[in-house]
């Protein structure tokens, strides 16, 4: 009697049908999300694929294209449109998932007591600010031992003047609203590059003025680069503008 012929077992492309010990979820909670590829992990977010491909497979594919997960924050919707089966539930699965660690990241690094240095203040910020594809305005509000107390954002439209001018009554009013002893600005570059630019100085100038007219101490500007940042108190600049408003206020009648 002839014998039958073997065929080769394949796994079908959907995640269900591959043995319990590949399947991603399985693996998580049996060995720990710590195990898990990247494309493990990003399989379980997008939970399923299209016809003929898991979700391992559009996981790869996003992972081919965008080679981290940093690279895909901030990034333009029209970028993901070449993933078929990747709508907008998913994709809004991904970016809130790539926000909670940004935001945790964050957490980690929550300074306690006093800030120290403008290191401190940089690595407080530079998970949440270093990929922005706009620039953005924060303000740390200190208390009268340079504790952080609050953190205030405040839109910036680039290029535009007069909403430049805005910006020093925006921080007073936070810290008076706050009862903060002291401020530090932080802003982002998105290009990358922390050095200030005209405005930034003459932004940072105002604001110095204000703060002491008001008895707030500006103890830094900091601006966020790509993994780099430049200090105004580290550099001296606010050291010149204090004497700048020590010299105006000599000059009053």
């Amino acid at each position: 009697m002839a014998k039958k012929s073997r065929q080769k077992k394949t796994y079908e492309k959907a995640i269900k049908n591959w043995p319990e010990d590949e399947r991603p979820r399985e693996k998580l909670l049996r060995q720990g999300e710590h195990t898990l590829s990247n494309t493990e992990l990003l399989a379980i977010l997008l939970r399923t694929g299209i016809k003929g491909e898991s979700a391992i497979d559009l996981a790869r594919k996003i992972i081919q294209k965008f080679k981290t997960f940093r690279n895909m924050s901030h990034t333009d919707i029209s970028q993901w449109k070449e993933f078929k089966g990747l709508g907008k539930a998913k994709l809004c699965q991904i970016k809130a998932a790539i926000e909670i660690a940004r935001r945790f990241m964050t957490e980690e690094r929550k300074l306690e007591g006093k800030v120290k240095s403008s290191k401190e203040a940089a690595d407080l910020m530079m998970p949440r600010m270093r990929d922005l594809k706009k620039e953005v305005f924060k303000v740390l509000l200190l208390d009268g031992q340079n504790n952080i107390m609050d953190i205030k954002g405040i839109e910036i439209d680039e290029g535009t003047a007069a909403r430049a001018n805005a910006y020093p009554s925006e921080v007073m009013a936070a810290a008076l609203r706050n009862f903060a002893s002291g401020v530090i600005l932080v802003h982002n570059h998105p290009g990358g590059n922390p050095e200030p630019s005209d405005n930034d100085k003459k932004l940072t100038l105002n604001i110095v003025i204000g703060a002491k007219s008001l008895g707030i101490e500006l103890l830094d500007h900091i601006i966020i680069g790509d993994n780099v940042y430049y200090s105004f108190a580290d550099e001296g600049l606010l050291q010149n503008y204090a004497q700048t408003f020590k010299y105006l206020l000599s000059r009053e009648p």
